[in-house]
């Protein structure tokens, strides 16, 4: 089963310099949920969405949102790679 919902950029900050993380920004879910600290992260292959992560006890990276589908993975990425790469910046 699957359903489209509401995802949009609120809040985009992007980042100067030659690192690979080129930005940080908040997404709306259905104008329901907030998801911050979702990333802009150019990788080996371009350009991918890295979700809100924390370290673990054991040092590991552990994603704190996960996309239950790939369809919802993909919706969130697409929405954030397009505000990033339009001149418009949503505040």
């Amino acid at each position: 089963m699957s359903t489209q919902v509401e995802v949009s950029v609120k809040r985009i900050n992007r980042l100067n310099g030659d690192g690979t993380l080129k930005a940080f920004c908040d997404v709306t879910v259905a104008e329901l949920f907030l998801i911050k600290g979702v990333r802009v992260v150019e990788g080996k292959k371009g350009l991918f969405v890295s979700m809100p992560q924390e370290r673990g006890k054991d040092g590991n990276w552990y994603d704190t949102v996960i996309p239950l589908t790939k369809e919802a993975r993909q919706q969130v990425s697409e929405t954030v790679l397009s505000a990033y790469q339009s001149d418009e910046i949503p505040v």
